[in-house]
């Protein structure tokens, strides 16, 4: 009897509960149905449940970062904490403000939810394990995250408050700005890969897109971090400027739902960089034990999280505009640049040569790339260092 696989194995449960639906008497497009709304609610509780776990992790590694111990008292590590702070914010009061549109207000958090756990349809855990395996996963995934835009401005406007309202503003428009070099930055690996089909990129990198597109990488990444709102990018939490921002008037679950929306956010870029630049589910022994494809997709993708966390708490918050500065001005030339560099350089490697040295060759553009935008900015500091020293030198001889 032949050796069953994770993948087999997920597909035999599959039909096993078809049959045990249809032996009930259901009819065949009902069991079909049934059967897709069952493996739905598995795939996205195991998203929103991953938090409960990911929110611990940061803040025991964050406090050992700023030299704390961090929680330590509910549970073995204080690993109990996060289902603490779930009950916490259950039984807190639920304030709906005097004027708000209640409809719109309720469904604000919940749509920002669903915006980003329905990228996971898409996401192959292994090459046997996906969702749905369209041939368009990459602008399916962009598509649905960009939903999250309008649960923020639907919170924001519906709460009848002129901070809310603010806040709002200014979160979108960061969002709406960071997803033009995401989204240029995500078809660096799709021309790479010939294919929007995310199970056809993995396949493709016998050598991890990073290595071929590392500035792609970096931009992917930069963008996405200010698509979650997470520090340095955190302007939509400047409680000294805007009063907390678009959710500065939900209370208890509510309020908690935003937190999950912002946590199964930063989990799913990082299972995103982990799919398009660093292989996914590819790896040693993967194709005789396809359920290491699994381990080593998720093993990536904590090492991805990780980077972000770093990120989080090492760098203080920027000045919005410093942010749009950087968005505008840096990234977007940058990631032009990437695309068409890597455009050109793929189509004058020849054929024939293999897949490392294709890479190498990419590679090698990149650092040429780099290169050349470090002297760039190198020389826009110095001309903006010299018109400072103008500027102070003109004020010292008129005192």
């Amino acid at each position: 009897m032949p050796e069953m696989n994770i993948g087999d194995f997920l597909v035999y449960l599959y039909d096993l509960l078809g049959w045990l639906l249809g032996v009930i008497g259901l009819h065949s497009s009902a069991v079909s149905l049934l059967q897709k709304l069952v493996a739905g609610f598995v795939l996205a509780n195991f998203a929103m449940l991953t938090p409960i776990f990911t929110i611990w992790l940061e803040r025991k590694v964050a406090a050992r970062f700023q030299d704390r111990l961090g929680p330590n008292r509910v549970g073995p590590f204080g690993l109990f904490q996060s289902f603490a702070d779930i009950v916490k914010l259950v039984i807190k009061e639920d304030i709906t403000p005097v004027g708000a549109d209640k409809v719109i207000f309720n469904i604000g958090p919940v749509l920002a939810v669903m915006s980003v756990v329905g990228i996971w349809a898409v996401i192959p855990f292994a090459s046997t394990m996906v969702g749905t395996d369209i041939n368009v996963g990459i602008l399916y995934s962009v598509a649905v995250g960009a939903i999250g835009t309008l649960a923020i401005m639907m919170g924001g406007w519906a709460s009848n408050n002129k901070y809310a309202l603010l806040g709002a503003f200014r979160t979108v428009s960061q969002l709406v700005s960071y997803e033009v070099p995401m989204i240029v930055a995500l078809l660096v690996p799709t021309l790479l890969a010939g294919s929007m089909r995310m199970n056809d990129i993995v396949a493709e990198q016998q050598v991890w897109f990073i290595v071929a597109a590392p500035l792609a990488m970096m931009v992917f990444l930069v963008s996405s971090i200010a698509e979650v709102g997470r520090a340095p990018f955190d302007l939509l939490e400047a409680e000294s400027e805007i009063v907390a921002g678009f959710h500065v008037e939900y209370t208890g679950m509510k309020f908690g739902v935003w937190m999950l929306a912002e946590f199964v956010h930063a989990f799913t870029i990082s299972a995103l960089a982990a799919v398009v630049f660093l292989g996914g589910w590819r790896g040693p022994l993967v194709d005789q034990y396809p359920l290491l494809g699994a381990i080593y997709f998720l093993t990536k993708t904590y090492v991805v999280y990780m980077v972000l966390l770093w990120i989080r708490v090492t760098l203080p918050r920027v000045r919005i505009d410093h942010m749009n500065a950087l968005n505008w001005k840096f990234l977007v030339p940058l990631s032009l640049a990437v695309l068409v560099v890597t455009a050109l350089v793929g189509k004058a490697v020849p054929a024939d040569v293999s897949a490392g040295g294709r890479a190498l060759v990419l590679f090698l553009s990149n650092v040429a790339l780099a290169v050349v935008s470090i002297s760039l900015l190198a020389g826009f500091s110095r001309k903006l260092q010299a018109v400072e020293q103008v500027s102070i030198d003109s004020s010292g001889a008129g005192g």
